[in-house]
């Protein structure tokens, strides 16, 4: 069955009576050498894990099985199941999960599915949850290789943005703590049905065994990076004031200096290196006024 020609999807949505759902941005890949290139270049080896989010009718989910040992789809559309049943049933290697990723326990799940395996995760996501989805994935650290996935261009653009750049954002910034993501390819939005109003580009982030910066307090660091692109207009200094109420300007921003930051510096342009400084800065600050 070729899960990327265009008749043999029609059929198989209409033999089961289902149509595209908006509301869980479902859109197929119909290019059949993109999904191959997905599956081979997902970092992981043959007898490896893969855990894929939003399978839909099974393209890359087919690809995944025929490459690696033991592939585990998590679907949200209970729709989705009975086709999934159909165009995976060649496949021994396959388990599809109906749940929403955003409740799933998934330190359980790669207990159950994954024991002894190495895992990755290659997925197409949906485009309204791609942030949340990849930050639970991120800040879950359980032990995945790679975190491959087709993402809308412009998060692909952030994802893989340097400091001081226009994309350079907070997900940018709280990424690299976790992972050196990569661009691998573009993907316009005519290989997809029905297409997307946007193109797509396929990044695969490289976790790290450890994170590059050590901190005192990794909830810290996350404060300060949201704080540094809460209001772009604002300088760091003002930024950390209203992030950090207990510090007045004068505080932070002769902690700044100490750290030979300018207070008037923009967040964007600093990497993560220099998060990490301040925000243990004001660790130590905070913990001594106690």
């Amino acid at each position: 069955m070729e899960l990327t020609d265009i008749r043999v999807v029609k059929s198989l949505m209409e033999s089961h009576g289902i149509r595209f759902q908006k509301k869980f941005g479902q859109n197929f890949l119909i290019n059949k050498k993109i999904v191959s290139d997905i599956a081979d270049n997902c970092g992981a080896k043959p007898e490896d894990g893969i855990l894929e989010i939003g399978p839909g009718i099974g393209v890359l989910t087919a690809q995944l099985c025929q490459r690696y040992r033991h592939v585990v789809g998590i679907e949200i559309d209970k729709n989705l199941i009975p086709v999934l049943h159909e165009t995976l049933s060649a496949y021994d290697n396959v388990n599809i999960i109906c749940q929403d990723v955003m409740k799933t326990d998934l330190k359980a799940l790669l207990k159950t599915e994954f024991s002894g395996m190495r895992v990755s995760v290659c997925a197409n996501l949906p485009y309204y949850i791609t942030t949340p989805i990849l930050m639970q994935l991120f800040e879950s650290e359980l032990p995945f290789s790679h975190i491959t996935v087709m993402v809308q261009r412009e998060v692909a653009d952030r994802l893989c943005a340097a400091p001081g750049t226009a994309d350079y954002g907070a997900i940018t910034a709280a990424v690299s703590y976790y992972a050196k993501p990569r661009r691998l390819f573009t993907v316009s939005r005519g290989n997809f049905m029905p297409p997307p109003h946007v193109d797509s580009a396929v990044v695969r982030c490289d976790l790290y065994d450890t994170p590059p910066v050590r901190v005192k307090d990794k909830q810290t660091l996350f404060c300060v990076i949201r704080a540094a692109f809460a209001q772009r207009r604002k300088t760091l200094c003002n930024a950390l004031t209203s992030a950090f109420p207990s510090f007045d300007k004068e505080t932070i921003a002769a902690l700044l200096i100490k750290q030979n930051i300018p207070p008037q510096t923009r967040g964007e342009t600093l990497d993560l290196m220099a998060f990490s400084r301040i925000a243990d800065a004001l660790f130590a600050a905070a913990d001594s006024d106690k």
